[in-house]
């Protein structure tokens, strides 16, 4: 009898180190198909990231570079620019940030009910997202010209005198914001769609049953129901205007003047002149900004999903 628990015993022992084995093999298999990812991860971020941060230290050009400490960075924040650029970049951001979440909800609620040709409307929202942001930026150049282009013209029919949308201090950093959100709130609508339509059919039904009217069901059931949606958009709308760059130098190149720099044409500009270690410095600076203001925000925007 003991001889017979003592086989059991073992057998079971057996079967579970077999299991444990298969297990293991089966959990450490995947790992390998991580790892040309990580490589890549590596090569291209990582050490180029730990490179920046060691020669925004250095004094350095292609064939040799000198270790000086933080002088970089006290430099960089003597141009005068920096200020202006910083300020232009926060107010950048915040308006493009804005006014996608905005559009890109009532877009997204008015393209998820029964309205006539929604796929279509869809498309045409989403087209200028494929855009090339150069081709915008000339295209809006071209259309926003004081005299002949195709905006103040057209205000000019309706008896208005069109502002100079580029030229003018007090209009070209929002004007090339506002060009910045028609390319880029077709993203937005599109994430805003996916968030609505993953919603349970059942909230919409009962609230129609209850007589709740369509402010209501946005209010209670849409809005807060799409937060997950909500959440993506603000952060890549706020990484994205934190880090433009491409449309306003194709629009503006920072001018009137330095009206509308923002802290990556600061930086190209510093690059321009020669000055390459102020611009690894710059760069160092805008990775830090956009970490200090992004990561707070998303651990805010999602801690009532953490608490869950």
């Amino acid at each position: 009898m003991t001889s017979t628990v003592e086989e059991r015993r073992t057998q079971t022992r057996g079967t579970a180190a077999a299991i444990g084995r298969r297990a293991r093999a089966r959990s450490a298999y995947p790992y390998w198909f991580y790892l040309p990812a990580a490589i890549v991860y590596g090569v291209l971020f990582i050490l180029p990231t730990f490179a920046s941060f060691y020669f925004s230290l250095t004094r350095w050009t292609l064939f040799d570079y000198k270790f000086i400490g933080f002088g970089n960075f006290t430099e960089f924040f003597g141009e005068p620019a920096l200020v202006k650029g910083f300020t232009n970049t926060i107010i950048y951001a915040a308006v493009t940030c804005l006014l996608k979440v905005v559009l890109g909800m009532g877009l997204a609620v008015l393209l998820t009910s029964r309205i006539v040709a929604r796929g279509y409307l869809r498309s045409v929202v989403f087209f200028p997202v494929l855009v090339s942001t150069i081709g915008v930026g000339i295209t809006f150049t071209v259309l926003m010209d004081p005299e002949d282009g195709l905006i103040n013209k057209s205000l000019a029919v309706l008896g208005i005198h069109g502002p100079g949308w580029l030229t003018d201090p007090s209009y070209a950093l929002l004007s090339v914001a506002l060009v910045d959100v028609w390319k880029g709130v077709g993203l937005a609508t599109l994430i805003y769609i996916a968030g609505i339509v993953s919603i349970p059919q059942d909230y919409f039904e009962a609230a129609k049953v209850d007589g709740a009217g369509a402010f209501s069901v946005f209010r209670h059931i849409t809005l807060p129901l799409a937060r997950p949606a909500t959440v993506t958009v603000v952060i890549l709308s706020l990484i994205g205007g934190l880090r433009s760059f491409d449309l306003i130098w194709a629009m503006t190149r920072g001018g009137p003047g330095f009206t509308s720099d923002v802290i990556a044409s600061v930086i190209y500009k510093q690059y321009q002149a020669g000055f390459y270690w102020l611009s690894t410095a710059g760069n160092v600076i805008l990775f830090l900004v956009v970490t200090a203001i992004v990561v707070p925000l998303f651990w805010f925007l999602n801690r009532n999903e953490v608490d869950r």
